[in-house]
């Protein structure tokens, strides 16, 4: 198992293996917005492209818009106006791809609305319609400030 701290994170990573089946990756199909009431606002969720490799977002978390102050539904990961947030993301992404496994990350975030950081966590899972072909990546992100946790 990864090395998660926060129960949202941990919840999330269980919920993605309970429903693998069997398969090596479970899809988008398998899980409902409902089953995810408890992370749903730190969700984001990513069609992946290949030839050249490209993320984008078919959902951006609300709760990181809201932090972040900009929204990135419907943007490829290479837009996002703060390029050194782009990198990184693109970064994690590409190596779930490389790896063809989950992968979880701690990081002090610096905000645009203010000049203190923020301790986060966060977790990208892979998915598959079939089951093998990585199409999409479910992405969640979590602060240790939210009340959430």
């Amino acid at each position: 198992m990864l090395e998660l701290h926060g129960p949202r994170l941990k919840r999330l990573y269980e919920a993605w293996e309970e429903r693998r089946r069997g398969r090596e990756f479970p899809s988008r199909a398998d899980f409902s917005p409902l089953d995810l009431t408890y992370i749903l606002g730190n969700v984001s969720l990513l069609d992946v492209a290949y030839a050249p490799l490209r993320f984008r977002f078919r959902l951006h978390a609300s709760h990181l818009s809201a932090r972040f102050g900009f929204e990135m539904t419907n943007k490829s990961v290479d837009e996002m106006p703060i390029v050194s947030h782009g990198r990184m993301a693109r970064a994690h992404y590409t190596e779930v791809i490389e790896k063809r496994a989950p992968i979880a990350h701690a990081r002090d975030n610096l905000f645009i609305d203010c000049s203190q950081k923020h301790e986060c966590e966060g977790l990208v899972l892979p998915l598959a319609r079939d089951g093998t072909t990585i199409d999409m990546l479910l992405s969640a992100l979590v602060w240790n400030d939210d009340g959430g946790e």
